[in-house]
């Protein structure tokens, strides 16, 4: 979008209100190539970057474009808890980034409705405006049970996809009753883009490991359509990939779109030494396309960002009066250096390895006792897979112990909070916080240390990662 800017502004003529596929392909094609131009005009202050310009901007580039996102997490939940409805924005990387972008050029975002009050909420078309404070898009919601959850959700991508990719030393679990549930949804949710597109050229916007069939599944039922589809974790070398019995499969399924987006180049370079191996295609690396069954897809790297200025930044007490408030909260003293760390309980964040570094400093310098306190707030997630319940019982144990070997009565360094936090919660322990860590494991692109950044308007709090340590018995990862 930034590059399109440029575009825009120099007087190329927009795309005709009646566009063909080829036109599109060419005009996606000249942006791409007009990568140092536009970052230029970022640098040089030019754009106003808001919702408004990039609506704007969608409107003048692409005059009449039709815009529609399918994701698996929905951008809101709704609950139902003791007879009261409440809505929910989850904790999620893909929803803070894409969000902003559907709200300024609206269009539909279709999703897996996984509130236990979402079917309450909707029409009879299973959709609702969003947001609801000011309705600029609109949610469809895809209804799965809970054996397809079981299947597509918790087994392929996330016992199968998600090891596999983030090589964080957890097994990944095929089965082919997986994988055929897989398939069933992706079908589905490529069946309700055909019904929900209004045109027979949209511009349909895939995310993620959950739907790595559904970009060829689109194009065959629409071969006008633009198909942009990002993947949001990393993408593994070769031989790694190879366990995956259906790689083929995905792998021609990803080919399907228009633009494949990764998080960073060797994530690119990594998908192209896989298709190279697996699949019959022509790869042009100079130009990054791979071109199969007569269909060419551009892989490019797209270094994914949060939204600026960030709407839980709105509102937000001054620094001094977050600190107050949480150390109040909380009961920590004002004198006591406060460190969190917010994510989702997973394995590939490192939680329990910060847990150790913790431990690690107080016993190497035990006059940190008293003087530092170590706040991870995780969500629970994906609480039905053994390898994630496991991980918050080690994470509980863990505190525990530290706390009873290094803590008193009246101090403790490690304090676990289990429960999801809204976006303007999270804003002000971050405001709060002298010290923020990120330490996962293995990860795509962490909007946990941007977000941090965007909180601070006081250009104090440090963003740290835990470094390994000169000791051999100690192993503490890098990020």
């Amino acid at each position: 979008m930034r590059r399109a800017v440029e575009e825009a502004r120099s007087g190329a003529t927009p795309l005709p209100r009646t566009r063909d596929r080829s036109a599109i392909d060419d005009q996606i094609k000249k942006l791409l190539g007009e990568i140092e131009v536009g970052r230029e005009t970022i640098r040089s202050g030019q754009i106003d970057w808001s919702p408004a310009t990039l609506q704007e901007l969608l409107h003048k580039v692409l005059p009449g474009a039709e815009v529609l996102v399918i994701s698996n997490r929905e951008p809101y939940i709704h609950n139902r808890e003791g007879g009261k409805t409440s809505l929910q924005t989850p904790a999620s990387g893909l929803v803070s980034a894409l969000e902003p972008v559907i709200r300024a050029c609206g269009g539909t975002w279709i999703a897996h409705g996984s509130g236990n009050a979402d079917r309450e909420t909707v029409d009879r078309d299973d959709k609702i405006r969003v947001p609801p404070d000011a309705p600029s898009y609109t949610l469809r919601r895809i209804w799965i049970s809970d054996e397809e959850q079981d299947g597509y959700y918790y087994g392929l991508a996330n016992e199968g996809l998600w090891p596999l990719c983030h090589i964080a030393f957890v097994r990944p679990q095929f089965r082919e009753s997986d994988w055929r549930q897989y398939e069933a949804i992706n079908e589905r949710f490529a069946d309700a883009v055909v019904q929900e597109a209004k045109t027979q050229d949209p511009i349909v916007l895939v995310q993620d490991y959950h739907f790595a069939l559904a970009p060829r599944m689109i194009l065959q039922r629409m071969p006008r359509a633009t198909i942009i589809t990002f993947w949001h974790i990393p993408w593994p070398n070769a031989e790694t990939f190879s366990i995956c019995p259906w790689k083929e499969r995905i792998i021609d399924g990803l080919l399907g779109s228009t633009i494949l987006g990764f998080h960073t180049q060797f994530h690119c370079n990594n998908f192209f030494e896989t298709v190279d191996r697996f699949v019959e295609s022509r790869i042009d690396r100079e130009h990054a396309t791979v071109t199969s069954g007569g269909h060419e897809t551009m892989v490019r790297a797209y270094p994914i960002s949060i939204e600026w200025p960030p709407k839980a930044l709105a509102g937000q007490p001054s620094t001094a009066d977050c600190r107050q408030q949480v150390r109040q909260a909380l009961g920590i003293a004002a004198d006591v250096k406060l460190a969190v760390g917010i994510e989702r309980f997973d394995y590939t964040k490192g939680i329990l390895d910060r847990m150790k570094a913790v431990d690690d400093l107080l016993t190497r310098d035990p006059a940190w006792k008293r003087r530092f306190t170590f706040l991870q707030v995780a969500a629970p997630t994906r609480s039905k897979l053994a390898s994630y319940s496991t991980l918050q019982s080690e994470a509980v144990a863990l505190a525990e112990d530290i706390n009873s070997r290094h803590g008193d009565g009246s101090w403790q360094p490690i304090r676990l909070l289990i429960r999801h936090h809204e976006a303007a919660e999270v804003f002000r322990l971050f405001r709060a916080a002298d010290v923020c860590i990120v330490s996962s494991l293995h990860d795509g692109m962490n909007l946990v240390a941007k977000e941090f950044v965007a909180a601070r308007d006081d250009e104090k709090g440090a963003l740290g990662s835990l470094r390994a340590s000169p000791e051999p018995r100690a192993s503490y990862p890098r990020h």
